[in-house]
């Protein structure tokens, strides 16, 4: 494999980022990718603007570094709070001709074919819930949809925690999807807006009760980058195929391939990295 060739980066504050990896491997398997997640500063939710976007820019900086020219926030915290800012105000002065894509426009982009009457719930971090960034971008593209989201802060805990399958993660679910609907009854479509979601997907669909469609990021970043590659041949042709992954983590190696295995399903090996 020659030398110019670049693994893609995919970017998360800790774990849930594997859950948009994992899609992405499904759809792209000959890729060569390589994650980082930030988990000793984990997590960003709590975090101020300034901080997200700061820890963000030197996690792109770290992989740009490491030889990737596209690099994937699989983080919806960081997407909301630093990509724009990152890809205007900085990606110039870094290396025009490298790119740093998120989560979020990615999942809007597909509601408009899934929502029968534009009402869209959001499930979310407390932090991506504050920015508006959904808002935003659902504005954008489907003026005349109405979101209303909800932040669920214990479902992270609950996720990483290891009780994805606990009567507690049931009853947190219970109680959020009730809040959701308390306050719009007729939502028919909901975003799972944070990448630990997906552990809880199957109780979210127990509770909503097919009063709505119930919506993982991974899937959709997935197929989003499929197009994104096929549109941009200069960026594919950069592109490592080898089908490799590289697991690098700012905090315990051992920790991380540990808690890397409830989000995967199988065993890693991870590199501790500081930058």
């Amino acid at each position: 494999m020659t030398s110019y060739l670049h693994p893609i980066g995919i970017f998360d504050s800790g774990y849930g980022g594997l859950t948009i990896l994992d899609a992405i491997r499904r759809r792209l398997p000959d890729y060569s990718y390589l994650y980082l997640g930030d988990n000793a500063r984990a997590p960003y939710g709590i975090r101020s603007f300034d901080e997200i976007y700061r820890f963000t820019l030197e996690a792109v900086k770290f992989l740009f570094d490491e030889g990737c020219r596209l690099v994937i926030l699989a983080c919806n915290t960081a997407s909301a709070k630093a990509l724009r800012s990152i890809q205007q105000r900085d990606l110039p002065k870094i290396d025009p001709s490298r790119r740093v894509l998120g989560v979020i426009r990615p999942t809007v982009e597909q509601i408009g074919s899934l929502t029968a009457d534009g009402r869209i719930g959001l499930f979310a971090t407390p932090g991506t819930v504050a920015s508006g960034s959904y808002d935003i971008e659902i504005g954008k593209l489907y003026p005349s949809f109405r979101l209303y989201s909800h932040a669920c802060p214990s479902w992270v805990e609950i996720v990483e925690a290891g009780m994805a399958d606990s009567i507690i993660a049931d009853q947190a679910v219970k109680r959020d999807v009730d809040i959701l609907f308390g306050i719009e009854p007729s939502i028919d479509t909901i975003i799972l807006g944070c990448t630990h979601y997906p552990l809880l997907l199957d109780k979210v669909e127990r509770h909503v009760k097919q009063r709505a469609k119930v919506v993982t990021q991974g899937q959709l970043v997935a197929e989003s980058l499929a197009d994104y590659l096929r549109r941009h041949p200069e960026i594919e042709s950069q592109c490592r195929r080898d089908g490799a992954t590289r697991f690098l983590t700012t905090g315990s190696p051992e920790r991380f391939a540990s808690n890397a295995s409830i989000f995967l399903g199988h065993q890693l090996s991870a590199e501790k990295v500081t930058y």
